[in-house]
């Protein structure tokens, strides 16, 4: 019945996801540099300020936009991507809540300021948590959310003279409310017999700091005035033949032509199309597999894109070329499915921390993250709590790590943060999340939000409208959010495609006792699958452990606590993986930072790795399930018949 489908969807695809995904309004292509395209990283030292006035006010009162930051008084050096709170010795600055001020002077090549038949655009990768953007004092962006990209035009200003250089002002408040998302509270403490005059603190329900800053790349790129907008891909398989179903974006004129070649990994054109909407053939496809589970995983295909336009100006060219995976995704009753075949998660949740540089991007931490992933085993992760920096999905893609992809949904515990306001702004933070992420194989899943007080009244119809907006935005992908609620009383669950849940028993209750690990753990998957039929992950486990503590018999923050609480769960997993459990994702890969409290030792220690990627006893013993695991599972071959329309919402 599910063969049957396939040529169905080669018909319908198009039409439905042009109905979903096609609804999201302007691109957010990952700028590449092509024949017509440049870019410019801002990386390195920026001038820096915080406001420590009493109402944080005083640079929007002393408009320090306007002049260069040094004139209106001192600054700091402060590096980018980072976050800014680590950098320096100042304790102040550490857990300071308010507006921060960056200020760069970029130099710009001449030909983007001369030639007006060019488009430069500013790019901020993540700015946590409210931005506002000025170039030369001119105001020319704000962008709520700290985990997202967002740009703007600035050709206009830099042209205008022209310009060798440009000034670039960003304020970021890292302020959050219970409407943000991540939600937070401001606590003024009144009494000051204890607290000075107007003292405050930020309270969150989520359990790592909440660096700011600006934590990814910052770059001008350019395009022609008239250029490819925006991209979106999807595919399935019809027997062998892989479906590659596109749609293309143009802005600045009406009259283009377009041309698409697929292209294969010896560079070698598999196929080709015309126009801004169509259907791609390819013949005994490669499909894209995940890590351990083919002879030859994460196949990347590369769709080169040529516009063509008729200016005033006379014909212009425009080139992106975007990496595709022919992958299929879908669900079951029992199984997640990639490409067929029943897919078993096993792998960590992460955070983007480390020493110093916090949340900052930084590409040797990275690849050493990859390469300890894959040395473990690991095939799979989930972006916990909120989206990673575009370069991890791209490695993502290329080394055939699946990923959960998850928005900033995090501590949505208060009654407030179940309001309008607060459901708008995650609608459009979720459009924003699929608009960058929608083309990336490796993605597989959409996580709206981790443990949030799913059993309050409101959080029915917030849940429910938000999945579904989700779906609409992306039909081709199932949706979930992360639970910790007990499953009678759990009123979001009904309407995800995989529950995830996170239980962390005899460790946050019934601590010390592991013996009570496999009863408990059976009891969840058996009360949750008996209630909802539907295939369950278990998103988050694990025990906090301080490198170098050794008990026997085991005690709480020994590292053979962890490694014996790890096995008992293991037992457990064992015997529902065989029925409808369809994975485990081990909380944490690695030892990061939190507020500060009686229960963190300089943070959370759960992770399997240290802070600085050392391994714990419990990174070996993940390390030889997760390869027995992934022997279990491997298909070899290089082509394979699809038994199921993957894409297709009909097998949700």
């Amino acid at each position: 019945m599910l063969r049957g489908l396939a040529g169905a969807w080669a018909v319908l695809g198009p039409l439905l996801w042009g109905c979903g995904l096609a609804l999201l309004q302007g691109g957010m292509l990952y700028p590449r540099e092509s024949r017509s395209r440049e870019r410019k990283e801002l990386d390195g030292l920026w001038r820096f300020r915080a406001d420590f006035s009493q109402n944080r006010r005083q640079g929007f009162e002393q408009q320090w936009y306007r002049t260069p930051l040094r004139e209106s008084g001192p600054s700091l050096d402060m590096p980018v991507p980072s976050s800014f709170n680590d950098v320096g010795q100042d304790g102040r600055l550490r857990s300071f809540v308010g507006w921060v001020w960056y200020e760069r002077e970029a130099t710009l090549p001449q030909r983007w300021t001369e030639d007006l038949g060019t488009r430069v655009v500013l790019r901020i990768g993540s700015a946590h948590y409210y931005a506002i953007v000025w170039v030369n004092g001119v105001h020319v962006a704000e962008h709520e959310g700290g985990h997202l990209p967002f740009e703007a035009d600035i050709s206009k200003l830099v042209q205008s003279g022209p310009l060798s250089s440009c000034r670039i002002t960003i304020a970021i408040n890292n302020t959050l409310s219970p409407h943000t998302l991540p939600p937070g509270t401001i606590l003024y403490k009144t009494d000051t017999s204890k607290y000075p005059k107007g003292y405050f603190v930020q309270n969150t329900n989520f359990d790592f700091f909440n660096y700011a800053g600006l934590h990814r790349t910052v770059l001008l790129y350019t395009t022609p005035t008239t250029y490819i907008d925006d991209i979106t891909v999807t595919t399935d398989v019809d027997q062998d033949t892989g479906l590659v179903n596109y749609q293309i974006v143009v802005q600045g004129s009406e009259h283009f032509q377009l041309e698409v070649c697929l292209l294969d990994e010896e560079g070698r054109v598999v196929a080709k199309g015309t126009g801004g909407r169509g259907q791609l053939r390819v013949p005994s496809a490669h499909l894209w597999w995940p890590y351990l589970m083919h002879e030859h995983p994460a196949y990347l295909y590369s769709l080169e894109v040529k516009l063509t336009a008729q200016t005033a100006a006379g014909f212009v060219s425009d080139f992106y070329t975007l990496p595709v995976g022919i992958r299929t995704v879908a669900v079951t009753e029992s199984q997640f499915r990639i490409n067929g075949k029943p897919f078993y998660f096993h792998g960590v949740n992460k955070h983007e921390d480390a020493d110093i540089r916090g949340k900052g991007f930084d590409w040797p931490l990275l690849v050493k993250d990859f390469n300890l992933l894959r040395w473990l085993g690991a095939n799979a992760f989930r972006t916990s709590h909120y989206p990673y920096a575009e370069e991890v999905m791209q490695l993502c893609d290329r080394y055939g790590i699946v990923v959960i992809d998850e928005s900033p949904g995090v501590g949505i515990v208060l009654a407030q943060s179940f309001s309008n306001v607060s459901l708008q702004h995650h609608l459009e933070v979720m459009e924003e999340m699929v608009r960058r992420d929608k083309n990336h194989p490796a993605v597989v899943m959409w996580s709206v939000a981790n443990e949030p007080a799913s059993f309050l009244k409101p959080a029915g119809y917030y849940f429910k409208t938000l999945i579904a907006h989700t779906k609409a935005l992306d039909p081709s992908r199932p949706v979930t959010f992360v639970t910790n609620s007990n499953y009678e009383a759990d009123l979001a669950v009904p309407y995800v495609d995989v529950i995830c849940v996170n239980s962390y028993y005899s460790w946050y209750h019934d601590y010390g006792h592991m013996e009570v690990i496999q009863l408990q753990l059976a009891t969840q998957f058996e009360s949750w699958y008996k209630t909802y039929q539907k295939p369950i992950i278990q998103s988050e486990y694990g025990a906090e452990t301080i490198t170098g503590f050794h008990e026997d018999p085991p005690l709480m923050f020994s590292e053979e606590y962890q490694k014996g609480l790890l096995e008992q769960y293991h037992v457990v997993l064992d015997q529902k993986r065989k029925e409808y459990v369809v994975g485990e994702l081990i909380w944490n890969f690695a030892d990061f930072m939190t507020d500060q409290s009686p229960q963190r030792a300089i943070g959370n220690r759960k992770g399997i790795f240290t802070r600085q990627r050392q391994p714990k006893s419990a990174a070996f013993l993940l390390r030889e399930r997760y390869w027995k695991l992934a022997n279990e599972t491997k298909y070899h071959g290089s082509a394979v018949k699809s038994q199921c329309v993957g894409n297709s919402p009909f097998t949700f």
